[in-house]
């Protein structure tokens, strides 16, 4: 189905209609629409096992980790904290409120919210942040991606089984529908994807002062910063574990890697191996390997490693018919030759040398370009890694492993800069999809007259010992 401009206004009036019933602002009724979300993605799995094959190659252990039993553990922190965590929060006034010594803090839902998710996790990075607006008190729009077709026909089933059109829909299209979205007045937008396509997001949204969450890859990718003193072994192993994920089609994966140059050639080796005993040396024919999203993707992908040919030292081969193509090592990289200043978002990996006297200037280099959604350091110098986490700009990260920050309960999961702004998962999502409002309850005696005309001199000298 292709959208109109005055199907999609029709959707979204409905929207606003039902969230002015108030049913939303009721935690009973939010946790309820949690625990059918939940219900309806088990009910489903088969679907998006098969959908995500289609559309990405994934294998169905990769699909559960990645997509479904990760929505289900996100569905259930929800369900366990909602109720916590949309309690006002009762605060005193301070005595230059006196006598009204009462503030309250609500946690209001914004209205109607529009949800724009990728291909990459077509299921995750919609419903994951689904839930976040369901607790939040909101209803919901998803625009989903056109590139993963049969991904969003399974998502627009399981939305429309399970909730009325006026509550929570999905729309899908090409960019037309997507700007037909926002060109709407909703009330929250909650974008994933590039930061280019971000920065259009902000411009429709600036029209209407919508608040924007923007969850990015960054612009010149995410760094991997291997020392001499690392585990070379197991760094390798789980970088390429990273790297065959999804075909490397990840916002949060390594797109390239400094490593020691007293140590590259033996991390080189290693990361080989590795590749090799995971997905073997061919991957591309290996049934358990994803495939990139489009014809397209693929070409960027192959044409690009065309341009390393003579430093590619494993993988550089391709099938276009099955859109797949190898885990690729480029080696040696300036750190300053194009490949390291862009995403890649795909498999190829990049490996820039480093002298271990130049490790702060390497720092200083990756803090001036725009900021990653991910930093991955890999050393048993805890000090070290503890100092520079907490120097660099970037989204999250990990120390002496890959991508599991994204896993874990309570905490968030954001990007700054070009690599985006705003945070979710867990309470994080709920914050987000909230608003915060701060009530004084005023008292109707002992009312103080200081601040009310006239002022008289002894008026201001008794306020001022009153403040301080």
């Amino acid at each position: 189905m292709s959208y109109t401009r005055e199907q999609i206004t029709e959707i979204v009036n409905k929207q606003k209609e039902f969230f002015l019933s108030k049913q939303t602002l009721n935690v009973s009724f939010r946790i309820e629409q949690l625990k059918k979300l939940r219900e309806a993605i088990l009910a489903h799995q088969e679907k998006i096992e098969k959908a995500l094959y289609e559309d990405l190659g994934r294998h169905d252990a990769e699909a559960y980790f990645c997509d479904i039993g990760s929505i289900i553990l996100e569905i259930n922190e929800y369900i366990k904290g909602v109720k916590k965590w949309s309690k006002p929060e009762r605060h005193f006034s301070g005595f230059a409120c006196f006598p009204s010594m009462t503030t309250k803090v609500y946690k209001m839902p914004y209205g109607v919210s529009l949800i724009i998710s990728p291909f990459n996790f077509p299921f995750l990075l919609s419903l994951g942040v689904l839930a976040a607006s369901i607790a939040g008190g909101n209803t919901a729009i998803i625009k989903a991606s056109s590139k993963s077709k049969s991904s969003t026909e399974v998502l627009k089933e399981l939305i429309s089984c399970t909730f009325n059109e006026d509550y929570c829909v999905v729309i899908d299209g090409g960019h037309d529908v997507a700007d037909f979205c926002l060109e709407q007045k909703v009330d929250k937008i909650f974008y994933t994807g590039s930061p280019n396509v971000g920065k259009h997001v902000m411009e429709m949204a600036s029209k209407n002062l919508i608040p924007v969450t923007l969850e990015l890859g960054g612009e010149t990718g995410n760094w991997a910063i291997v020392r001499k003193d690392a585990n070379l072994k197991d760094a390798a192993r789980k970088i390429a574990f990273f790297k065959i994920c999804n075909s490397g089609q990840i916002c949060i994966n390594i797109n390239q890697v400094a490593v020691d140059e007293e140590v590259s050639d033996q991390f080189v080796e290693e990361l080989k191996k590795e590749i090799i005993r995971q997905i073997g040396d061919k991957a591309y024919l290996n049934d358990e390997y994803p495939k990139l999203i489009t014809l397209r993707a693929y070409d960027n992908i192959a044409n690009e490693a065309e341009q390393y040919r003579d430093r590619i030292v494993f993988g550089g081969e391709g099938e276009k018919e099955r859109q797949k193509y190898s885990p690729t090592i480029i080696y040696p990289v300036d750190i300053n030759e194009p490949i390291v200043n862009h995403e890649i978002f795909g498999p190829l990996l990049p490996i820039v040398k480093y002298k271990e006297e130049e490790l702060d200037k390497l720092l200083d280099t990756i803090a001036r370009r725009e900021h990653g959604l991910a930093l991955y350091l890999f050393t048993k110098d805890k000090h070290w890694a503890e100092k520079v986490m907490q120097e660099q700009q970037y989204g999250g990260g990990c120390v002496n492993e890959v991508c599991l920050h994204l896993m874990v309960k309570g905490v968030p999961f954001n990007g700054t800069g070009h690599s985006g702004m705003g945070a979710y998962h867990g309470i994080w999502g709920f914050r987000e999809f909230t608003h915060p409002s701060s009530v004084l309850y005023g008292k109707t005696h002992m009312n103080l007259s200081l601040r009310e005309h006239p002022y008289k001199p002894i008026k201001k000298k008794l306020f001022g010992k009153f403040l301080k």
